[in-house]
């Protein structure tokens, strides 16, 4: 049996993950085709498609492994506060894509970056370089004039990076295959969700089959669009770098930010402009250390001295 060449796998990594994010960025389009259902119904079928769908890929990619991977009452628990976290995190995404909010989701998912860090300050007590701390002070800044700019804190994008940012912080402590923590998560959130749709369903207020049958496809295909670029970013960890993960990171935002601005027409006035470009400028000076520092730990692997 012949192996994978490197730079073969090194492409396919690279591609996997401008995919994944590429998805990640357009998904707004894919819940603005959804008609009629508010955003909290939305959300609970995302939760219970998403863990039909992801029953089926564990069943087809991860049968033997999965009862391993979930056998500790610990790692059961911590992937439960995950769930919590990441449904607070789906909520607010498709409450703000679906009320004229997708800059302040591109927001939210650019600074995300910058409150892990920080959280990883605050919970893990890791240190930072000063190049990091500019960073998160610039980011600071920049939440304080689109403030300004919006006449009120941008809830929408807080809410999202730090919800993302302690679902991460949880995850650091678990080692499960993404499909089979997104399944797992999906399970914990599906009761609460189907009450809610019933609860909906006994006020006369659940679209789901009162509908044209395409809208009722769309609110199913929510766990195809939640697991599908989950796949490609996992099937890309494993092939390319973090440091160039992290780099293509910034893709799903920028899309998102495009879409917001082009497609979708909202606002930008010059005080939420300053504020983005402070947060461009802080994840320039992030991922250029980063990219440093991997070059630094890479020619030091290979018995050389750290050139600057």
């Amino acid at each position: 049996m012949t192996s994978t060449p490197p730079e073969t796998g090194s492409r396919a990594g690279v591609t996997a993950a401008l995919t994944a994010y590429a998805l990640w960025g357009l998904v707004p389009l894919y819940w603005r085709l959804i008609d009629g259902a508010g955003a909290f119904e939305v959300l609970a079928h995302r939760i219970i498609w998403s863990l039909a769908f992801g029953v089926l890929l564990v069943l087809l990619f991860a049968r033997t492994r999965w009862r391993r991977q979930l056998a500790s009452p610990r790692t059961l628990l911590t992937l439960a506060a995950a769930a919590g976290f990441v449904t607070i995190n789906w909520g607010v995404y498709i409450w703000a894509v679906t009320n004229d909010r997708v800059t302040e989701t591109a927001l939210g998912y650019y600074i995300n970056p910058l409150i892990s860090i920080l959280f990883g300050v605050l919970l893990l007590q890791e240190r930072l370089a000063p190049i990091q701390w500019v960073a998160i002070g610039l980011a600071a800044i920049a939440v304080v004039v689109i403030t300004i700019g919006y006449g009120r804190l941008p809830w929408v994008a807080l809410l999202l990076a730090g919800s993302f940012g302690i679902y991460g912080v949880i995850k650091k402590r678990v080692t499960v295959e993404p499909i089979v923590s997104l399944t797992y998560e999906s399970a914990v959130a599906t009761l609460p969700a189907l009450l809610f749709l019933g609860w909906l369903a006994a006020r006369g207020g659940s679209h789901f089959g009162q509908q044209p049958l395409s809208q009722d496809l769309l609110l199913m295909g929510g766990g195809v669009v939640t697991a599908v670029p989950l796949l490609a970013f996992a099937f890309a960890a494993q092939r390319i770098p973090l440091s160039l993960l992290g780099i293509t990171q910034y893709l799903a935002p920028t899309i998102q930010f495009v879409l917001g601005v082009a497609v979708f027409g909202e606002p930008m006035p010059p005080a939420r402009w300053a504020g983005f470009m402070l947060v461009w400028l802080a994840l320039m000076l992030i991922t250029g250390h980063a990219l440093w520092r991997a070059r630094r730990r890479r020619t030091s692997s290979l018995g050389g001295t750290p050139a600057g």
